[in-house]
């Protein structure tokens, strides 16, 4: 990816996206958005990241672990560390007993010996809703300081053919802001892929549109589709 410049509002970075705090008053990290946990190694150069308080960037790192973690498990078929594709993902199974044993709890086997993997929601969504607040932030220059209308996800899979081609189709009813990162994407098409802001290939997209309110998607190894929405 290329690193952007913007040019919106500089009073918009004045609070933590996620709890609302005064950076000025703050410790503060640049959080990368999406977390690096749900990325592949090498990443990609200038992963997108916003500034928040230093409590709020700790605070979600064992639900992204967790998120990360339990994907890789589904897409594997397994929560056996040998059985994983990301050698991170295996350290962390093989180094957390626990946590190969929540995720592991999660999956069972129906009739046609099909596994169904039910993870904590709540934990999942979190992560997502964390990802959601920060490319706002970096791409439209907007905090989303309330709670969103819903944070939705879905494998991909499971989406019909009318519901997938709406999910994928990034159309802008309102153009972006001026000086944002995705007006500039969307005069150069730069990093987009049909609206897409693709992060790693395969791995991590996202999108971000601007109505009736602010709605980002994301999708996740292909896998998981995300949509978080604020009137």
């Amino acid at each position: 990816m290329r690193e952007i410049e913007e040019f919106v509002d500089e009073r918009q970075k004045a609070w933590c996206v996620h709890c609302g705090s005064v950076l000025a008053q703050s410790e503060v990290n640049r959080d990368h958005v999406p977390s690096k946990t749900l990325l592949d190694r090498p990443l990609p150069a200038h992963v997108p990241q916003v500034e928040v308080c230093a409590a709020c960037n700790n605070g979600f790192s064992k639900d992204e672990e967790y998120l990360s973690v339990f994907l890789n498990c589904v897409l594997a078929g397994s929560a056996d560390p040998e059985a994983q594709r990301n050698a991170s993902v295996g350290r962390a199974l093989a180094r957390r007993p626990s946590l190969r044993a929540r995720v592991e709890a999660a999956a069972t086997t129906d009739e046609n010996g099909t596994i169904l993997w039910r993870p904590e929601w709540e934990r999942v969504n979190r992560v997502i809703l964390k990802n959601a607040r920060g490319h706002a932030a970096y791409e439209i220059g907007e905090p989303m300081l309330d709670e969103p209308d819903y944070v939705r996800a879905c494998p991909l899979m499971t989406l019909d053919s009318p519901a997938r081609a709406a999910f994928e189709e990034m159309g802008w009813e309102v153009w972006p802001e001026v000086g944002s990162r995705m007006m500039t994407r969307f005069l150069s098409g730069e990093d987009l892929d049909n609206g897409w802001v693709v992060v790693q290939e395969d791995i991590y997209r996202y999108g971000v549109m601007q109505d009736d309110g602010v709605v980002v998607r994301s999708v996740l190894r292909e896998y998981l589709a995300t949509e978080t929405r604020w009137s």
